[in-house]
């Protein structure tokens, strides 16, 4: 397993981090416990989850997910240290959370202090913000007109960071968490929170998820270039197109039990038409290279300039094996050339 610095962190991640959203829901305790331990031994040290989960949400299975890890670290107190522990605290909108209150210092001191308690631990490695208070081109918002940004009121926007980072910094002071880092969120959210970190002397964000895969690649080159050169780390979620690059949903396909077999809360905004022609492509692709769609697109995304750590997950042992044997190849000039124009032709499916 190779490692990466977690931004201007002090911390080394491996380079996959192991995602956690369907423990809970698809996946129980044995599960999980058979995944983390499985991933541990094969040098995976990175873990993320979040107060959400599981997914797809709701009030039945809120914070179930930390429960689950925290059962194991429970079992395992000798391991904590060994683990890079990332959480998130959930943004508004969502009745069952806080009433659906926005982020803010109250509710960023009652959501540590409860991901705490689920999770069994004394602190929090990296903690993020699930999705900002603002309107964020994400989760197919991210066409012209479909978010507004001149509609922001930008010194409440201001304020509310700023809040948002005298909070945080409250609990790095407290020992409760080391860094913290941003999710679902921009080129202009990473570098204001890094100007007014830098302002009032408090801590800025070490790192940001956002979704990149084959089939959504908005992220480069421009945020990207900026997390280089600003010190962030970049970690993408849902490298697969939530399951899509494995090919099992094409053409309406719906195996049993599958993540797409539920209801989703932002419904099947990747299953179009031009997406289904695309994973057919890539499909032949891997195929002809000799390997399964769903490692070509783990190793593509890997061998990407800027990312960090990769967040995975699955439902079984057989996809996390299948999966983490992505990160031992290495694509060649020759098979990037054709997965690039593969990547023209299809440059934006959903």
């Amino acid at each position: 397993m190779q490692f990466s610095r977690l931004g201007s962190s002090t911390l080394d991640v491996s380079r996959v981090c192991l995602g956690s959203m369907t423990w809970g829901l698809q996946n129980n305790q044995h599960d999980a416990d058979e995944q983390i331990n499985y991933a541990l031994s094969h040098g995976i040290n990175f873990m993320d989850t979040a107060e959400l989960y599981a997914v797809p949400p709701s009030e039945d299975t809120y914070g179930e997910t930390e429960k689950i890890i925290g059962n194991w670290l429970a079992r395992h107190q000798e391991k904590r240290q060994q683990v890079v522990l990332a959480s998130k605290i959930a943004g508004g909108g969502l009745r069952w959370i806080r009433g659906g209150a926005p982020i803010s210092a109250k509710t960023i001191i009652e959501a540590v202090d409860a991901s705490l308690q689920r999770l069994n631990t004394d602190y929090i490695d990296l903690y993020q913000l699930h999705w900002p208070n603002r309107n964020s081109p994400h989760f197919a918002n991210h066409w012209p007109g479909m978010v507004k940004f001149s509609d922001v009121d930008r010194e409440q926007q201001l304020s509310e960071m700023l809040e948002i980072l005298q909070a945080l910094q409250t609990c790095i002071d407290n020992g409760k968490i080391r860094h913290w880092g941003l999710s679902d969120d921009t080129t202009w959210g990473i570098n204001t929170y890094l100007r007014l970190a830098s302002e009032h002397n408090l801590a800025k964000p070490v790192a940001i998820q956002n979704e990149f895969n084959l089939l959504h690649t908005k992220d480069w080159p421009y945020l990207i270039e900026n997390c280089i050169h600003e010190d962030v780390a970049y970690l993408p979620w849902s490298p697969l197109g939530a399951g899509a690059l494995t090919g099992k949903y094409i053409d309406g396909a719906r195996p049993e039990g599958s993540r797409w077999t539920y209801v989703q809360r932002n419904g099947l905004f990747r299953d179009t038409p031009h997406s289904n022609q695309a994973v057919k492509a890539y499909v032949q692709l891997a195929q002809q290279f000799g390997i399964t769609p769903a490692q070509m697109a783990l190793a593509w995304v890997n061998q990407v300039d800027g990312v960090t750590s990769t967040i995975i997950g699955a439902t079984s042992m057989a996809q996390l094996k299948e999966n983490l044997q992505a990160f031992e190849l290495t694509l060649d000039d020759a098979q990037q050339a054709a997965i690039g124009e593969l990547l023209q032709r299809f440059p934006s499916p959903f």
